[in-house]
């Protein structure tokens, strides 16, 4: 099983780079992309609305759930190409 760990690492920096590239793509593509980051914002907007915050504080909360979304998928990804590797 040490190849789940490193497919969790390998996965979260995935999730992060593709957050990462969503948030610097948006001013540049005029918003064009903004529905992939809904995750991020729904759940910015919750936390935001519900306790009031920063727009640092809301960008960094959209950057991490939108990271460990496409993380996850990332995740799923590389588990499945495993099972189907050993097969």
């Amino acid at each position: 099983m040490p190849w789940l760990k490193t497919y969790l690492v390998i996965a979260l920096a995935i999730g992060a780079l593709i957050s990462t590239a969503l948030l610097v793509l948006e001013p540049l593509t005029d918003f064009a992309l903004l529905w992939l980051e809904w995750p991020g914002i729904s759940a910015a907007y919750f936390v935001r609305g519900a306790v009031g915050g920063s727009t640092l504080l809301g960008i960094a909360m959209c950057w991490v759930v939108n990271a460990l979304t496409y993380g996850l998928g990332a995740f799923v990804i590389l588990g499945a190409v495993k099972v189907l590797r050993e097969a």
